[in-house]
């Protein structure tokens, strides 16, 4: 007899939905029992004809759910239940249950798409949001759309706010309220300091929450990162807890037996369990009654480092911390020790983000181009942001796995066949199995953390652990050597005939990562700029320091120089003979902000790097000219005098409403290819820049028209009496003149234009400012005596007559007696 779960008062609902709509969601916390006692309820109520498959985000959940059910049924795992994940399958034609992890639900799709022999897809914990169980789902819609009205889907979720699933699947939501204990939080009751090691502060708590909970029995559960936070905290807490202490590990790496020993109840003594987040929700750890949390989580995220995706370490959202804290309370009440502070909780998010949002899209392009869709067309919970798409599909261009309609290649499906990034699994393609200690490599974390920057030494440390560390200084972390060693070996059979035989070691990780081969530049630094575009930078001390040529195979990701962290030293030969079909000769000519000229160099070009560079004699004018437009962006636009002017009349025209172009500084910067493009002939420098006038190129923007309209309406010069002409200033004042007073004898009415009264500035016959006025009658009405009076004194040999709008206007003096 099964024993009662909270799921179970839930599963009549379910499976009427299921029987009713062919889909639905269930919600239902950790521990209520979904992930065991669904798919086999959905198999004996004879809802479905062929399997069930259930994914599963991780390897051991999804191990241990088959193997729980398996039990359930006293049957051996790979009968009626069975799992399939990658390296692992136990299956047979009497199964009818499978538990298979994200990836194989996708191959599934990808190799028979209406699913044969599948009855129902259950999506297990969906709150995490994969982006595999976001694919799959998107996926199995259109399926059951437009193939298979007959397949039932079921996403569960433990957290997830389940409406918008609901909504997109047009399912039905079942809520389980499941089942727990009262579990009491315990906060720090100060923050830590900046300079605290997290790592002795969680040893100083679990050291803490063991004591004080001693009495109450059960294990403690410990919730960090990864793996090499669980070593640290495995050497350090094995010599502070008490000796009937037992320390298991837990992370997804580990081996079977060992994951197992860390599920089971302790047989003696107490169980203290070091958890990476696999046990939050899909595992159920027996017996644990403390939970200690230190607030930290592991996701995906795109690495700019590695160009891929890599696990990053942030802090926990308040949805984690809570399922987290939910482990206390299983069996009996409990407690939940947290790393931080009740204060500090506050701002943490409310839920993790989904992984489509912020990971490496390479490989979910290569999938929907294998199934021949966009991703618009499909039903996306989250829809990938637009700009990854089209980065991620640039470099699927470039290793030809999508042509240049961005549609599929036979090197493409070649490429999502294998388990691995598009990246290394072009590289395996290409260079066969002696490419497989690379790509394992590439995966994994680094194994000689601190180690100089060669990848050749990470091979030989692969090769022959024992012989290296007799050679070198650098300590090798061996746990992970074994796992790359081992995935290594498994690459090796997957991968099939190289294609290009005897390949370099720096050769075939240029296969994999094209848009990171660099050439260094000129000067002291090991500095180098590579063929993507970015540049990158190396340790002066580094043996590849003085390389000419590299492999960037891993960096520290800073967008604008990055620090490389591992690599391997090419040729120019051997660059030239793996990528001879995409070395080109390119003719540049561009403005250089360094020299403030215009360059014309002829360039033999892989990307971004120059192999050759000469000089480019003929240069055609035109594209000068266009070069010299950066030129003008780079220096900005001179306007002055006459220019400056004309700018301003039309400028004055055009704000009252008239015909005429834009000839503010923002409107001729934005127009420059119009009016300034045909003009430059000659300007190549700034100097050159520094002697043009403008004038010319701003008049023959306008149409005659336009030029008549501005001539009348806003003329560019006033014409005195003695006819000489004196340029208007259209400022921000008005138009305005500067003119001598002795010019303007015999002017009667003030002068105006643009239908305003002309500003003028009247001179003394020294050509400095007497006078400012707009009323020229009034002025010599009025103030004019005072100036005169002054006028005599300075200068007795011109003329200023008691009557100036009597005398006749001049520039004379008074002739000599």
């Amino acid at each position: 007899m099964t024993t009662p779960l909270p799921i179970d008062d839930a599963l009549p609902e379910l499976l009427d939905a299921l029987r009713d709509h062919g889909r639905a969601v269930l919600q239902a916390p950790p521990g209520a029992g979904k992930t065991t006692r669904v798919p086999l309820a959905i198999l004996q109520a004879g809802l479905v004809r062929g399997r069930v498959v259930m994914l599963e985000p991780r390897r051991l959940a999804a191990r241990a759910a088959a193997e729980r059910m398996a039990e359930t049924l006293s049957e051996p795992v790979g009968q009626t239940v069975g799992y399939r994940m990658r390296g692992a399958t136990k299956v047979s034609k009497a199964t009818r249950i499978e538990v298979v992890t994200e990836g194989i639900l996708t191959r599934m799709l990808q190799r028979d798409p209406d699913l044969p022999g599948i009855g129902a897809v259950i999506f297990d914990e969906f709150h995490e949001r994969s982006l595999n169980a976001d694919l799959g789902l998107a996926l199995c819609l259109e399926v059951a759309g437009a193939l298979r009205d007959d397949l039932m889907l079921l996403a569960m979720s433990a957290t997830l706010d389940a409406g918008p699933v609901g909504a997109l699947m047009q399912a039905p939501l079942v809520t389980s309220q499941g089942q727990s204990f009262p579990v009491e939080t315990r906060w720090l009751d100060r923050p830590l300091g900046p300079k605290a090691r997290l790592e002795e502060a969680l040893a100083d708590l679990v050291v803490r929450a063991e004591a004080e909970t001693r009495g109450m029995g059960g294990g403690l559960l410990v919730f960090l990162p990864g793996e090499a936070e669980i070593r640290r905290a495995e050497a350090a807490l094995s010599r502070r807890l008490p000796a009937d202490c037992q320390i298991r590990p837990l992370y997804g790496a580990m081996p079977f037996a060992a994951q197992r020993a860390a599920i089971a109840p302790a047989r003696n003594g107490r169980k203290v369990v070091l958890a990476t987040s696999i046990a939050e929700t899909s595992l159920t750890i027996q017996d644990v009654r403390v939970v200690v949390d230190m607030g930290l989580a592991r996701r995906a995220r795109f690495d700019p480092g590695s160009g891929m995706s890599r696990l990053v370490t942030e802090r926990v959202t308040r949805a984690e911390a809570e399922q987290r804290r939910g482990r206390a309370g299983r069996v009996a009440e409990g407690v939940c020790y947290r790393l931080w502070t009740k204060g500090e909780e506050g701002a943490l998010a409310a839920y993790p983000p989904a992984e489509i949002e912020a990971a490496d899209l390479t490989g979910l392009a290569l999938e929907l181009a294998q199934w021949g869709a966009h991703e618009a067309d499909l039903p996306f919970l989250t829809p990938p942001p637009a700009p990854a798409m089209a980065e991620a599909r640039a470099l699927l261009r470039l290793l030809g796995a999508l042509d240049g309609r961005d549609r599929i290649t036979d090197h493409g499906r070649e490429l999502a066949a294998l388990p691995l990034h598009p990246r290394l699994a072009h590289m395996l393609a290409v260079a066969g199995p002696d490419a497989a200690p690379i790509a394992a490599l590439a995966e994994d974390r680094d194994p000689l953390r601190g180690a100089p920057c060669d990848l050749s030494l990470r091979l030989r440390a692969l090769r022959d652990p024992a012989a290296f560390r007799r050679e070198q200084p650098f300590e090798a972390n061996r746990a992970a050597l074994d796992r790359i060693r081992a995935e290594a070996d498994r690459l090796r059979k997957a991968a099939g005939k190289a294609r290009r035989a005897g390949l370099s070691t720096a050769q075939m990780a240029a296969l994999a990562w094209p848009d990171r081969i660099g050439r260094r530049r000129k000067g002291d630094a090991p500095r180098f700029v590579l063929s993507g575009g970015k540049g990158a930078v190396m340790e002066d001390h580094d043996p590849l320091a003085g390389a000419p040529w590299i492999v960037a195979i891993d960096t520290d990701g800073n967008p604008r120089e990055a620090r490389i962290r591992m690599a391997a030293q090419i040729g120019e030969r051997e660059i030239r003979d793996l990528f001879a079909d995409r070395i080109e000769w390119v003719d540049v000519c561009e403005w250089s902000k360094r020299d403030r000229r215009v360059i014309a160099r002829r360039q033999e070009r892989f990307g971004a790097v120059v192999l050759d560079d000469r000089i480019w004699k003929d240069v055609p004018e035109d594209a000068v000219a266009r070069a010299m437009l950066d030129g003008v962006r780079d220096l900005g636009l001179r306007l002055d005098g006459a220019a400056a002017r004309l700018a301003r009349r039309v400028e004055l025209l055009r704000t009252a409403g008239h015909d005429l172009p834009d000839f503010s500084e923002t409107g001729l910067m934005e127009t420059l290819e119009d009016w300034l493009l045909p003009m430059l002939g000659g300007v190549r420098s700034a100097e050159d820049w520094k002697r043009f006038d403008p004038l010319p190129a701003l008049r023959a923007a306008l149409s005659w028209e336009q030029t008549q309209l501005l001539d009348r309406l806003a003329p560019a010069h006033f014409t005195t009496p003695l006819g000489r002409k004196v340029p208007i200033d259209y400022g921000p004042e008005g138009p305005e003149i500067a003119v001598r007073l002795q010019e303007l004898f015999g002017v009667t009415e003030h002068p105006a234009a643009a239908g305003q009264p002309l500003k003028i500035t009247l001179l003394s016959p020294a050509q400095r400012p007497v006078q400012v006025t707009r009323d020229l009658p009034g002025f010599w009405a009025g103030s004019y005596a005072d100036v005169r009076k002054d006028m005599r004194a300075q200068y007795p040999k011109h003329p200023w007559p008691e009557d100036p709008t009597r005398a006749d206007p001049t520039l004379r003096a008074k002739p000599r007696r």
